[in-house]
């Protein structure tokens, strides 16, 4: 992920991950903690999880988590999968790399007697060994070949498969057996400037190394065949998007803390009320209106960690009302980005600086603000004129036209989420102001990935949650064509041989990044998408649970990849 996911939306091996941008039933989305304006500073710490060591923890209860929705794909290395679909995905598929709150990886000891990088004869060079434990839960041996079909799986759009992101997989030359069918040995074309990146979040079962198994095999069904861990899936009902977990006999590592685990997609308001009602142990208090409501709860505990996620405005530019670029900009330019914040995080102790890039966050070495590069402002004049000189004139209802049409464009939200709702009528606002016509449109949360990835929507409002803090490793995900994230339209072949020339071909992590945070600015110019914040992340949990939010994108943990088998309540 870095691999990105949609959140409320993407895939498991890229480095971004497509999620939704509300706060919702998420374990705590995008805004800020509430409180006395009186009182001191609220911190917002890097990583905030309560974490513990297993000795500190009983064996035995039950885990119990809202989720946004349990996506139709389930198949976490696809282009069609989300967040979510990464998050159940962890609690069942092999964890074969951690990752501590930093993103440093780590081998799963369970899963991997060896991982180690080497340079050999001018290429680099990885070598995984599995344990000889290790196995899927249908009986196959886990051994080199499921190195080879991940890469297989991920390599290349050109082969039938359609993955999340091609990004690392496609720097490697060869997957060969080792000494033995145990021992895997990657080897690349030449150095590889991210040696750490690839297989960081899982492998995949050889089963899936055939495009239409791979595309199509998980699609409603979660095939816990091929799946390995220390849980197996014990129901999974996709009409009321419901999925749990117990141990798993199979499993060969340290045992399960908890009896069981249980995912159930909710609504905001539904999710909040599930959580005072004690049927869940954890939901997303990121507005002040939903910490009001659980404020005054006995034996709970906030906590509040910054957040690995993009909330973002992108916009279709395949639609025929936002095909000129000049519309383009003009829309992005009556956006009020501070407004939009406020909104956000109303009432609550909480700033950031501007989030102004996709490929690292504030915090990290190397950023800078490509957007304000760009040439973005909120300025309405500069909009106004752009659409005049676009040919859009203003009706007598304020709104623009052009050849009989009106400039009217589509903007669904999903939930309930209150917060979300004001966010889109300040949008709204923001728009007419300038002669744009903004529909919103109310859907259930459960339509998010379908909808997103079928692009139902004129604009969308959501966030690209970040797997690990590699950063320009991931830029091809995000800004090459037909990679299933960025669904703008406004990538050309040209920019993604520019990508390839100008970013991916230099030879250390340091010069890549440079790169691809100069070329960033210069894509933003074509108006497809633009970051808006990035916000902490704050959840109010049953007190006692402990290690919270294992898996990839999403959490309190900041980048870290936890083994799902700590997860438990303290004694």
């Amino acid at each position: 992920m870095k691999q990105y996911k949609l959140m409320g939306a993407l895939a498991f091996s890229g480095a971004l991950a497509l999620a939704l941008s509300g706060c919702a039933a998420d374990t705590g989305n995008n805004t800020g903690d509430g409180g006395d304006k009186d009182a001191a500073p609220v911190e917002t710490k890097s990583a905030d999880y309560n974490p513990q060591d297993r000795e500190n923890l009983a064996k035995g209860g039950e885990a119990r988590f809202p989720i946004n929705e349990i996506p139709e794909q389930m198949n976490a290395f696809h282009g069609d999968g989300s967040a979510d679909t990464a998050r159940v995905a962890a609690w069942y598929m092999p964890q074969v790399m951690l990752q501590e709150a930093d993103g440093t990886p780590y081998k799963n000891d369970a899963y991997l007697d060896e991982w180690s990088i080497d340079e050999v004869d001018g290429n680099t060079q990885i070598t995984f060994t599995f344990t000889d434990e290790a196995h899927w839960n249908d009986g196959t041996d886990m051994d080199w070949t499921a190195i080879d079909a991940t890469w297989k799986a991920n390599r290349s759009i050109d082969e039938g498969f359609v993955p999340n992101a091609t990004d690392g997989y496609k720097a490697i030359k060869s997957v060969e057996q080792g000494d033995s069918a145990k021992t895997a040995i990657v080897t690349f074309d030449g150095i590889f400037a991210w040696p750490e990146m690839p297989f960081l979040t899982g492998v995949l079962h050889p089963a899936l190394a055939d495009p239409t198994t791979f595309n199509e095999a998980l699609i409603g069904e979660p095939h816990p065949e091929w799946g390995a861990g220390p849980y197996k899936i014990e129901e999974f009902d996709k009409n009321s998007q419901y999925i749990s977990f117990v141990p798993n006999e199979l499993w060969w590592g340290n045992e399960p803390l908890l009896d069981r685990v249980s995912f159930q997609a909710m609504e905001a308001s539904a999710s909040i009320n599930a959580f005072k009602a004690d049927e869940i142990d954890m939901v997303g208090v990121g507005t002040k209106d939903r910490m009001e409501q659980v404020k005054d709860m006995e034996d709970i505990t906030i906590y509040r960690s910054t957040q690995t996620a993009n909330t973002l405005l992108e916009i279709d530019a395949d639609k025929p009302q936002f095909e000129d670029v000049k519309v383009r900009e003009a829309f992005f330019k009556a956006v009020n980005i501070d407004q939009q914040k406020e909104i956000a995080w109303n009432g609550l102790d909480y700033e950031e600086e501007p989030a102004g890039s996709f490929t690292l966050f504030p915090f990290q070495p190397g950023y800078s603000n490509a957007l304000a590069e760009a040439g973005w402002e909120y300025n309405p004049d500069a909009a106004k004129e752009l659409l005049d000189e676009a040919g859009w004139t203003e009706g007598e209802d304020g709104i623009r036209e052009k050849d009989g049409e009106k400039l009217s464009v589509v903007y669904p939200i999903f939930g309930d989420d209150p917060t979300t709702e004001a966010l889109a009528k300040a949008l709204q606002a923001q728009q007419k102001a300038v002669g744009i016509d903004v529909q919103i449109e109310v859907r259930p949360s459960t339509d998010f990935s379908n909808d997103y990835v079928s692009k139902n929507w004129d604009i969308a409002s959501l966030r690209f949650t970040s797997s690990d803090p590699f950063g320009a490793a991931w830029f091809c995900q995000l800004y090459c064509m037909d990679m299933g994230l960025n669904l703008s339209g406004v990538q050309t072949p040209e920019m993604d041989e520019r990508i390839h020339e100008e970013v991916e071909s230099l030879p250390t992590a340091d010069e890549q990044t440079a790169a691809a945070m100069k070329l960033e600015a210069e894509i933003f110019q074509e108006w497809g998408l633009i970051p808006l914040y990035n916000g902490p992340s704050i959840s109010a949990v049953k007190t006692g649970l402990a290690n919270l939010t294992p898996e990839p994108y999403v959490g309190l943990d900041g980048f870290g990849v936890q083994p799902v088998e700590n997860v438990g309540w303290e004694k």
